[in-house]
């Protein structure tokens, strides 16, 4: 049988949560990137992200592990480990063991907090982070809105999805909507930025049709980062968060942020318009029933119709390492 997903999984920052699910104290064991692993938040906020097997004697420290000072403890001996994986505390042993004493002997893997969301770093052969995650001002504005958030999971992988966003044909015979224009396109390393500008025709309070400058720009960092900024009737963020479980598998987490506007206002009433648009068959719903059985050809047939989907994936290609 044709495999239908031939890719690995790429490497990058992905959201393994958000920063308001873990509170200091809490031990978690996730799955993702075809990896077990344990999420936990030390006394002091900072979050830590290991292999679930206890270097002792392999008690898995996801399930009665238990976060001390800054350390997560075995459920077994008591053993602790910090969050570079080095042993703090053995409650028995009158000396450390030279091997655990100076050096990491618990497996670990990057995690940081940014825009509300934990972040982990994936990369099949352990390579350390070669770039960041980015900020974005809007999470931190008080004129802005908390974020409003959405999830799903289903079968596919963080290419076909992203890749989406340059399959402007599709835009018409799956979501219903007429002209999709392309605007501009940059390409820096590992960041992707594209532009695009114009007047709309939108109905006003009065249902009256009125002209408004509206713009979007879309930023992709990495395999794992992405977010749209609309600007136009109503000045909206959406971080959309892509993150592999497995090769087949992925969660996805829309997460949307606005500047404030009366809940009785026209303003509002047109954002919640958009945000279930986006999510709905029109956007992401849409899509997901494709997504979940569609194959991922290498060489597929394509026609001056489509949209820049090589030059998109010569760009995605250098998130695999293999």
């Amino acid at each position: 049988m044709r495999e239908r997903i031939p890719m690995s999984i790429p490497f990058g920052w992905y959201c393994v949560g958000y920063s308001d699910e873990l509170s200091p104290g809490d031990v978690r064991p996730i799955h993702y990137f075809d990896r077990e692993m344990v999420l936990f938040r030390t006394d002091s906020g900072q979050p830590g992200l290991v292999d679930p097997a206890c270097p002792h004697l392999g008690a898995h420290l996801g399930y009665g592990g238990e976060v001390v000072g800054e350390s997560i403890r075995c459920p077994f001996h008591h053993w602790q480990y910090d969050r570079e994986g080095r042993v703090t505390d053995i409650p028995y042993a009158t000396n450390i063991p030279p091997k655990a004493k100076d050096s990491s002997c618990l497996k670990t893997y990057p995690v940081c907090e940014e825009n509300e969301v934990i972040w982990a770093w994936y990369h099949p052969d352990d390579v350390p982070p070669n770039f960041e995650v980015l900020p974005l001002d809007e999470i931190d504005d008080p004129e802005w809105v908390e974020q409003e958030r959405y999830f799903w999971a289903f079968n596919s992988h963080p290419q076909e999805i992203a890749e989406n966003g340059v399959d402007i044909a599709h835009f018409k015979y799956v979501h219903s909507m007429e002209a999709v224009p392309q605007g501009e396109t940059t390409y820096e390393g590992h960041i992707r930025r594209s532009h695009v500008e114009g007047r709309r025709k939108v109905r006003n309070a009065d249902g009256e049709m009125m002209e408004i400058d509206s713009a979007i720009d879309v930023v992709q960092n990495g395999a794992g980062q992405k977010w749209t900024r609309f600007r136009g009737l109503v000045d909206y963020l959406l971080q959309v968060l892509v993150t592999p479980v497995d090769s087949e598998t992925v969660e996805v987490r829309f997460a949307y942020t606005h500047k404030r506007v009366p809940d009785d206002s026209f303003e509002h009433k047109a954002l919640r318009e958009s945000i279930a648009s986006t999510n709905g068959q029109r956007g992401l719903e849409g899509d997901i029933p494709i997504w979940q059985h569609k194959f991922h050809l290498k060489d597929p047939l394509l026609c001056d119709g489509d949209g820049p989907i090589m030059r998109y994936r010569r760009y995605f290609a250098q998130f695999y390492a293999d």
